[in-house]
């Protein structure tokens, strides 16, 4: 297989071939589901666990949260809107990409996950816009939405994103399949993590409670994203040797590094006037973010190997957000022992 060679489009139907895949990419599928004969019967357990996920942002009443809005500082009121804003314009990216790389994947049952985390995806950017309308006026939303496509430290960050995503658009290898899926996780495992510990922090003052307890929500999909894209790249690497090499190791990180700077800079411009955040724990938390990322690609840590230096942020971590999810994780690694060795990639 050549890596830089554009894929093909999946058929609908292959009637010829057989329902359980060959490949993930370039297989030979019939592209029929039957979720008891797939490739990798693990891709069911994380299915279930989507689904188990599934929430309205309707079914959070934002009325307390409309009674505690002007008893915010100006300060707190513009990081709120500022945030909420850039993470709907970043969530606006995913789902017409998740669906753009399902006519790719020759996996059904993959392609099934690409089509439940595009529908989330959908929810969460419909979330942010409720926050919103229930605490200013469409002008000021208006407002807010173009300072975040014209301010130049968001455009700098995005477009790390938007360049490798705009790459498989136009011209989608396998390749550039590779490089969407390390920019997806840093995306959705580092990225959105800032605007998370914002509203974590307001909830543990006891404000904007409702509006944390939809973050909340939105962070255990993403981890889970997060975590299902870096098992799609394990497996993609496994499956296509060829994109196993130095090179492209190398991209995972310094893309990786790239992402944790971009992040940081974020942040000491968006959180400069909140007293609560201290930036340089912050900063730490991010790397700790990193190298989680990266030990969930089988890979060592970029950074010196440290636990959640944000203690206030615990009960809103990956771990805590729900009890089975770190369960998960963990069952999920030892599932990949084979891929490991295969690959050459360390276990977690």
């Amino acid at each position: 297989m050549d890596i830089h060679s554009p894929l093909l489009k999946v058929k609908l139907l292959n009637p010829k071939f057989p329902n359980k895949t060959t490949g993930i990419i370039n297989g030979r599928s019939s592209g029929l589901l039957n979720w008891n004969d797939i490739a990798y019967p693990q891709m069911y357990d994380l299915y279930q666990t989507l689904l188990s996920n599934f929430w309205k942002a309707q079914e959070i009443n934002m009325q307390d949260d409309i009674k505690q809005w002007d008893q915010l500082s100006s300060p707190e009121k513009d990081v709120f809107l500022r945030i909420n804003t850039q993470l709907a314009s970043l969530d606006s990216l995913q789902t017409p990409t998740m669906c753009q790389v399902m006519d790719y994947v020759s996996d059904s049952s993959m392609k099934a996950i690409f089509a439940v985390i595009a529908q989330q995806e959908a929810v969460h950017n419909e979330s942010y816009s409720y926050i919103l309308s229930s605490l200013v006026p469409l002008s000021e939303q208006n407002d807010r939405f173009n300072q975040a496509k014209s301010d130049p430290i968001v455009q700098k960050r995005n477009q790390l994103i938007l360049n490798s995503y705009e790459s498989f658009r136009e011209n989608p290898t396998p390749q550039n399949l590779f490089q969407l899926g390390v920019n997806s996780i840093n995306l959705e495992g580092i990225y959105f993590y800032a605007g998370f510990a914002f509203f974590y922090y307001l909830a543990g003052q006891q404000k904007m409670l409702k509006t944390s307890t939809m973050i909340s929500y939105i962070q255990r999909d993403e981890m889970q994203h997060a975590y299902f894209m870096a098992q799609f790249l394990r497996i993609l690497l496994t499956e296509n040797p060829k994109l196993n090499n130095e090179a492209n190791i190398d991209y995972i990180y310094h893309t990786v590094g790239q992402a944790v700077e971009l992040e940081k800079e974020w942040a000491r411009m968006i959180f400069r006037d909140i007293d609560g955040i201290n930036i340089n724990q912050y900063e730490e938390y991010t790397e700790y973010l990193a190298n989680k990322r990266l030990r969930q690609l089988g890979l060592q840590n970029l950074y010196v190997d440290r636990s959640n230096p944000m203690p206030w942020i615990h009960v809103f971590s990956d771990e805590m957000m729900n009890e089975t999810k770190s369960d998960f994780f963990e069952q999920k690694s030892r599932t990949y022992a084979k891929v490991t060795q295969s690959n050459g990639f360390d276990e977690l």
